[in-house]
């Protein structure tokens, strides 16, 4: 396919909205305050949104698929919880990460269980959820913080590559790879089918129910390595560690170009709407106003780009009626015009 094509073709896909707007963002502010355009800024702001891009890859394959979680914060507190506890208290830390993926595992089940077989709304059954394990969360850390940590592991997330930390490196390639599961996989094929049109997924023999459990617990999981980096950068873990996550990362995925209808988006759209969530902090800090308007903001974005998916998609299914509309009447007429040859 000719470069002309390609490039055609991806201004019209959604991430490149997505692209466009961290751009204009950073050229506004640039303009007024121009620091904020500086190299070092710029990797600051790609490597401090490392956990919300994690969160936000597994959290698009469940929205790719139909469905929603908000239970992610939670699920990301937990695993923080208890993967900082083992380490402080001189485990190896291959087995606090395992200890760490396990509670990703054991939340995605519930969650996809709930959801795939029960038939439970998955806002509800995650909504459910998240209150049992931030509940858990207090019962296991007793209300109190999660210090001491080894400056070993707290070192991790300071290494890397140039000005990109190793953290941020890792969140590209687990990017790059299940962009290739969706895309080049039948697995990762089913999520896109089974988010478009569920019925006809079943009609196709695709295993729905199987699907829809794969990616609740794809996405905890991601939650869950989540803590794991949020451990590291932080060095504490805090009773409400990852509260609010699940609002950014759905931010970030729809910002991204994911239809939280289903069935539409990409990883590389969840990266950058990652990198957009973690953006609006350092903004307002350049800007001169106080952090506290960061879920305000959050909020006002996730409406709008909502409301303007909506309007978009009944938009096209409206043009898709009257094309229907168009072709039967086209023929309706040609085949009257060859009646009336005939009469004649």
């Amino acid at each position: 396919m000719p470069k002309s094509n390609l490039l055609r073709r991806f201004a019209k896909s959604r991430e490149f909205t997505a692209i466009a707007f961290i751009v204009l963002l950073f050229l506004g502010v640039g303009l007024y305050k121009p620091n904020f355009l500086s190299l070092q800024n710029i990797m600051l702001c790609l490597n401090g949104s490392v956990v919300y891009t994690v969160a936000a890859l597994g959290i698009a394959l469940v929205i790719i698929c139909g469905e929603i979680d908000v239970s992610v914060g939670a699920t990301l507190g937990m695993a923080a919880a208890v993967s900082a506890t083992m380490i402080r208290d001189g485990q190896p830390w291959a087995l606090a990460i395992a200890a760490a993926l396990g509670v990703g595992v054991l939340v995605g089940l519930v969650n996809g269980l709930g959801v795939a077989v029960v038939g439970i709304p998955s806002i509800i059954c995650t909504l459910g959820v998240n209150g049992i394990v931030r509940g858990l969360i207090y019962v296991y850390s007793n209300g109190k913080w999660i210090e001491n940590l080894p400056f070993a592991f707290k070192a991790l997330a300071q290494g890397g590559v140039g000005e990109l930390t190793y953290f941020y490196l890792f969140a590209l390639v687990a990017m790059a790879l299940l962009h290739l599961c969706l895309r080049r996989t039948r697995r990762g094929r089913y999520l896109a089918a089974t988010g478009d049109n569920v019925g006809g997924a079943v009609l196709l023999g695709i295993p729905v129910v199987a699907t829809k459990v794969i990616s609740f617990v794809a996405c905890s999981v991601f939650a869950a390595i989540g803590g794991l980096l949020y451990v590291s950068r932080v060095g504490f873990v805090t009773p409400i560690a990852g509260n609010g996550y699940e609002m950014k990362v759905i931010a970030a995925c729809v910002l991204g170009g994911i239809s939280l209808s289903g069935g539409v988006g990409s990883m590389l759209g969840a990266a950058v709407g990652a990198a957009i969530m973690a953006s609006i902090s350092r903004v307002l800090v350049f800007l001169d106003f106080p952090t506290d308007y960061d879920n305000t903001i959050t909020g006002i974005l996730l409406i709008t780009v909502v409301v303007a998916d909506a309007l978009l998609q009944r938009r096209a299914a409206e043009q898709a009626r009257r094309l229907r509309l168009n072709a039967k009447t086209a023929a309706r007429m040609g085949g009257g015009e060859k009646g009336g040859e005939r009469l004649a």
